[in-house]
């Protein structure tokens, strides 16, 4: 069983290593798979081991069998049958612009069932009371720390799944006094820990139960306070959450390879957000409490920006590109909803036939969670050699022809560097109007997720080309043609 583990750690790791590069992302997939698979059938395998004796073990198969807990292993089978049916389904039919919030979704299973191990793990017969009085004080340490994460990952990660979906307003809410809530909250949790421990049951249940509500406020709070523009960053962080969570469970259960791998998650959700964070020009605590440090009485800019818009078609904007000799995409969230990454992968092969330079502009926080872009490239096929970061391609847009924004907003937009009011304000961005043309398509005028207006659309050297992004891209193609 400790070599299958070692395999298991081994496999997740090389996962990780190669998720971090487009090119081996499939691999790194792959590795994940088998990975967890080992991982699955090794615990299954440990169980079953575990609940027949030896001299069972010494007689023949069906005997041994026989002397399993037929509604345990009945309980077990049913859960491996219906957990891995949801996980086919949800794969099969989820389109990718909803795999944001079907991210969110996971990461709350994964807070809840640290929530569910705690308390099992404590409620047990003989799990509180096992060994010397340290093992004790440690294991309800263990139990404390599981919940309390446990139930931060799982009311947050719902909420997120709200924001992302759109039931729940992107807009965060800052209600006054909300780090002194945080501290507090933060507080009676950590507090709470002494009476659990010296506790006996039911009180101390009732002492666990409070603080699961007190976790799963914190959750709630901390979450509603973060805005649109952040989220991104919120998944990755809450995949951190998930991971620490998932490491608490491994330490409730000794269970080691589930502590290895909830570290490796948490750990890499962590340097991810930072990484992001770095990107934006954010501190993460400036995310995690929702604009800690700023003004709360700061006014936000509503005003739309004066001036007016330039619309062109389809046939414009392929003149434009017809006569120009570098062209940089910038690709959003509309390319998302709208399935438009098949055209724009077609419209990049057309220019590229004709000697254009055609490059992709990425942004960290482009879309609803981390490399949502990437994804959507690669799922077209796009070359990744001509997809850039941020800091690779900002200084090229004074030297580009045509820039084309395909359903971004926020990412876009100037005010985040001149709008001391704007809710984005310091957060780098892609410097799109300095090129001699930005045609960016859009379906409106609307504000983009973090509910700012844009004035990009009224610079003079911006085209507006409204519509869906598919169709506009198709008639586009088609005018090239």
């Amino acid at each position: 069983m400790i070599v299958a583990y070692l395999l298991a750690g081994v496999l997740f790791i090389r996962a990780l290593g190669a998720l971090s590069k487009q090119e081996t992302a499939r691999q790194g997939n792959v590795y994940a798979m088998i990975g967890m698979t080992v991982a699955g059938v090794i615990t299954v395998v440990a169980w079953l081991l575990r609940h027949v004796s030896p001299s069972a073990l010494s007689e023949s198969l069906p005997e041994s069998l026989s002397a399993l807990p037929t509604a345990s292993v009945v309980a077990l089978g049913a859960t491996v049958l219906v957990g891995s049916g949801i996980g086919v389904s949800l794969a099969r039919r989820v389109e990718m612009t909803a795999m944001p919030e079907l991210v969110a979704v996971l990461h709350s299973f994964v807070g809840l069932a640290a929530v569910l191990v705690g308390f099992a793990s404590y409620l047990a017969p003989t799990a509180p009371t096992a060994g010397t009085e340290g093992e004790r004080i440690v294991h309800l340490a263990e139990v404390w720390v599981g919940v309390a994460v446990g139930a931060i990952t799982f009311t947050g990660s719902v909420v997120a799944w709200g924001k992302l979906k759109g039931t729940i307003s992107g807009k965060p809410l800052l209600l006054p006094g909300r780090h002194l809530m945080n501290a507090i909250l933060a507080l009676l949790i950590i507090g709470l820990a002494g009476p659990f421990m010296l506790a006996e049951a039911p009180s101390a249940v009732l002492h666990l139960v409070l603080a699961t509500t007190l976790a799963g406020l914190a959750g709630v709070h901390l979450v509603m306070a973060i805005g649109g523009a952040d989220m991104p960053v919120v998944v990755s962080l809450l995949n951190s959450y998930s991971g620490w969570a998932a490491a608490a469970a491994g330490f409730m259960l000794a269970n080691d390879l589930l502590i290895v791998t909830g570290a490796l998650v948490g750990s890499s959700g962590t340097i991810l957000s930072i990484i992001m964070c770095r990107a934006m020009n954010r501190s993460i605590l400036n995310v995690v409490f929702g604009g800690f440090g700023t003004a709360d009485s700061k006014p936000q800019s509503v005003v739309a920006p004066a001036g007016d818009v330039t619309e062109v078609k389809a046939d414009e904007v392929a003149a434009r590109l017809r006569d120009a000799r570098s062209v940089i995409v910038v690709p959003g969230y509309g390319m998302a909803v709208s399935r438009a990454q098949l055209a724009v992968k077609e419209l990049t092969a057309l220019l590229r036939s004709r000697g254009v330079n055609v490059r992709f502009a990425i942004h960290p926080v482009a879309g609803r969670l981390p490399g949502h872009m990437n994804v959507l490239l690669a799922e077209a096929g796009v070359p990744y050699d001509i997809v850039h970061e941020m800091e690779h391609v900002n200084q090229d847009f004074a030297a580009t022809d045509v820039v084309l924004v395909i359903g971004a907003n926020d990412i876009v937009n100037p005010g985040a560097l001149t709008d001391t009011s704007s809710s984005i304000y310091g957060m780098p961005v892609l410097e799109v109007w300095k090129a001699r043309v930005t045609v960016v398509v859009k379906r409106g005028m609307a504000a983009g997720y973090a509910g700012v207006e844009n004035p990009l659309f009224y610079i003079d050297n911006t085209r507006m080309l409204f519509g869906d992004a598919k169709k506009s891209l198709e008639a586009v193609i088609q005018a090239l043609r």
